[in-house]
């Protein structure tokens, strides 16, 4: 899946010279949490979020008062605070490298790019609805996690024996195992019970980590 089928569309934008003040009402009132930042020409300069604003913002237990605080923030703009030259990718980034990306450099959002215009954003919590459906979470179901050795057509056997058995695989993912020889998997079926599932899977496993309906 590419991140074209996931991004926001159009996202709400800010100024480099608008307020703090302004950007973090306009956050508020578009219920969004961070603003990628454009300049005269529409050209992406930085993304300011509402932890940039927080951080920035007086103390409550500063000795300025209410109206000295808004006037402070009043008097700083996006342009001070924002981040610049922030990373960006395309509408055609697979969503696994925008993940990859968002981890390991700590980014909250991605915004993209097209022709150096801005197209779109994504954000963390594009991602968490993208591993909810990648487990099937919103799906009632068996969930079984289970060690297997790490070799050609063990997945494809297992599924095999679902389908033998008529069952409708909600999820099936795989992840690192306790070493290179093995992976965990974690499959979400429909059509019967714990213990039914326990014995088609058996035969194919290492070992049986958990299973629970959900």
């Amino acid at each position: 899946m590419i991140i074209a089928r996931r991004m926001t569309r159009n996202p709400v934008t800010a100024t480099p010279d608008m307020s703090i003040g302004e950007a973090s009402d306009l956050m508020k009132r578009e219920k969004v949490h961070r603003l990628p930042v454009l300049d005269k020409d529409k050209n992406l300069v930085g993304v300011i979020t509402e932890k940039d604003i927080l951080h920035a913002s007086p103390s409550p237990a500063s000795s300025l008062s209410i109206h000295e605080m808004a006037y402070l923030l009043s008097k700083l703009t996006v342009r001070k605070l924002m981040t610049k030259d922030p990373v960006t990718i395309d509408e055609d980034t697979p969503v696994e490298e925008a993940a990859r990306l968002m981890s390991d450099q700590d980014l909250s959002c991605l915004p993209v790019v097209k022709g150096g215009k801005l197209v779109g954003i994504v954000t963390k919590s594009d991602m968490f609805r993208i591993l909810l459906e990648l487990f099937g979470a919103r799906h009632y179901g068996v969930r079984l996690s289970f060690l297997v050795d790490d070799k050609p057509g063990t997945i494809a056997r297992i599924s095999q024996a679902l389908a033998d058995k008529g069952l409708d695989i909600i999820s099936f993912g795989t992840f690192a195992g306790t070493d290179p020889t093995n992976a965990i998997c974690t499959i979400k079926v429909q059509g019967c019970s714990s213990d039914e599932l326990i014995a088609i899977i058996k035969p194919f496993v290492s070992e049986i980590l958990d299973i629970r309906e959900v």
